[in-house]
């Protein structure tokens, strides 16, 4: 039987201070999302930074100013704003102000080098950007193009402080059509040349009232956001779900677990937020869940989590790792791992108004147990890929269910499971190995901390499986033990050839463990 999920609208569901019943059919615009919180909750906190807070009514204040700033200007409605710069509160401010204004929000990594920088700038031609000031001479090639005609920084053509200046605190969002872009973030995944994802106000709107609805959030949450705003995870299943509730976003400027502990201890922050990695480095923490102790919702996503440490977290703390499945491409989730039905391992149902179907290589839906790639059809799947028309005919089956590169298969509740990425398979020997199949057995070892399993070229085999291992503190591999247990639990196809001991793991900024660089480096080195 062929397997499709669809579930009933939950506009119903969602507390009238977060959905309006009354909102014209085309009208939509995400930026009223901070505007209603700011309305309900005026005095509540939105933002806290180094132990000082913002209030909603502060927030919208400040990003009034921005937009009618930039209005006077010269902004016009579905102008490219950029961003590049670590998070802050101005970052926020000035991201609603981009949307107030009726512009699209287009969002860089403050970790780019001059000619990553140069590329995107001249692929997405922002007319204005928000950065700090050690970006200005990586900026200089960019004000060459013509499209860059202001840089907003201490040091740059205008300070923020100016901009705010500028601004009037009186002003309500612009009106957009749901299907006009409202940000576009640039995804690189792990293939290659970065791919800016045009997300509509719809797109945002249907993923983040999923977030809002699936972790019953609330204007009591406070939410643990160190992840960067310009990734998918940050800016929308964080900040922008965060926003829609009135609940209040805890910023710190990077991961560290001493400052997270204190945070969770004082009761600043109530729901954490991490990528695999990280909850793998919290295990290592004595008398976690006593430090754990006002955290209500702990979630993962970026990566896939090994099931062990789910039951690990579990034991240790009496709390729940929840997990959904999402992209850049589809503005957060898709799937969602229910609290009500907890599977450990899977990554849950598909969430209200998404269709998810496992397809083969020709595109012909697959039965239930079968595995295949992950394609989607719903609201919150990306408009395109800005100015790459080859990219958008290739990322479609049939115009309209977006292929994930992801291989999952649904078991008969209609849990889904992702078995690995469709570019992370090994062929060995004319077999086919799903990297994360041999990692899960790894996490099951005492010895193993972190591990990625990726192809090495071989001669013989074409590929041979490679486990690289950070082992835990005091440590050592025995790599005959480690060897018989793989033997013991997988085919022998299956079982790594190689076992080598590694400090660290190429990761991404969201924390993601990056396989290709990974690979590439190893190369360069043998």
């Amino acid at each position: 039987m062929c397997h499709t999920v669809i579930f009933p609208e939950i506009a119903i569901l969602i507390p009238s201070h977060i959905w309006d019943p009354e909102r014209k059919e085309t009208e939509m615009n995400i930026a009223t999302n901070l505007e209603r919180s700011a309305f309900y909750f005026p005095n509540r906190p939105a933002l806290g930074e180094d132990m000082s807070e913002t209030s909603y009514a502060q927030l919208n204040d400040r990003a009034n100013r921005v937009a009618t700033a930039l209005i006077k200007m010269g902004i016009k409605p579905g102008d490219h704003v950029g961003l590049c710069s670590p998070n802050s509160g101005d970052w926020i401010a000035f991201y609603f102000g981009i949307l107030k204004a009726g512009g699209v929000a287009v969002t860089f990594s403050s970790l780019l080098k001059r000619d990553e920088l140069k590329l995107l700038v001249n692929h997405s031609r922002p007319k204005f950007l928000f950065t700090f000031d050690e970006k200005l001479d990586d900026l200089a090639a960019g004000r060459g193009t013509g499209c860059l005609e202001k840089v907003i920084s201490p040091s740059g053509d205008l300070d923020f402080r100016q901009l705010l200046k500028m601004g009037s605190a009186s002003f309500s969002a612009i009106d957009r059509d749901r299907s006009d872009t409202a940000a576009v973030l640039y995804t690189g995944g792990t293939t290659g040349i970065p791919k800016g994802v045009m997300l509509t106000h719809e797109n945002v709107n249907t993923a983040i009232q999923n977030v809002v609805f699936h972790e019953q959030s609330n204007e009591r949450d406070r939410a643990l956001l160190f992840l960067p705003l310009n990734h998918i995870f940050g800016q929308m299943h964080i900040m922008n779900a965060t926003i829609l509730s009135a609940g209040c976003l805890e910023m710190i400027p990077a991961f560290d677990i001493g400052r997270v502990l204190e945070l969770t201890e004082s009761g600043r922050v109530t729901k954490l937020f991490a990528v695999p990695t990280m909850y793998v480095r919290f295990l290592a923490v004595d008398e976690l869940k006593e430090k754990l102790g006002n955290v209500r919702y702990c979630f993962s996503a970026a990566a896939s989590m090994a099931a062990e440490v789910v039951r690990q977290w579990k034991e240790r703390t009496n709390l729940s790792i929840y997990e959904s499945y999402g992209m850049t491409e589809s503005a957060s989730m898709v799937t969602y791992n229910h609290c009500h039905r907890h599977v450990i391992g899977s990554v849950g149902t598909a969430v209200p108004g998404v269709e998810v179907q496992i397809r083969d290589e020709s595109g012909k839906q697959m039965d239930v147990g079968e595995r295949g790639e992950i394609c989607i059809r719903a609201r919150n799947i990306m408009k395109g890929y800005l100015n790459n028309p080859e990219a958008n005919e290739a990322a479609f089956w049939d115009g309209e269910w977006f292929r994930s590169g992801d291989v999952g298969v649904f078991d008969d509740n209609g849990y889904l499971f992702i078995v690995d990425r469709i570019k992370d398979m090994i062929i060995t020997g004319g077999e086919n190995v799903y990297s994360r199949e041999v990692e899960e057995i790894l996490y099951t070892r005492p010895e193993v901390q972190e591990c990625a399993v990726i192809g090495l070229p071989d001669k013989e085999w074409g590929e041979r499986v490679t486990a690289f291992i950070i082992p835990k503190p005091g440590e050592t591999l025995d790599k005959d033990r480690l060897n018989a247990h793989m033997k013991a639990h997988l085919s022998p196809f299956k079982v790594p050839k190689e076992y080598l001991t590694v400090s660290d793991l190429p990761r991404s900024p969201a924390g993601k463990i990056l396989k290709r660089t990974l690979k590439e480096e190893f190369l360069k080195q043998h």
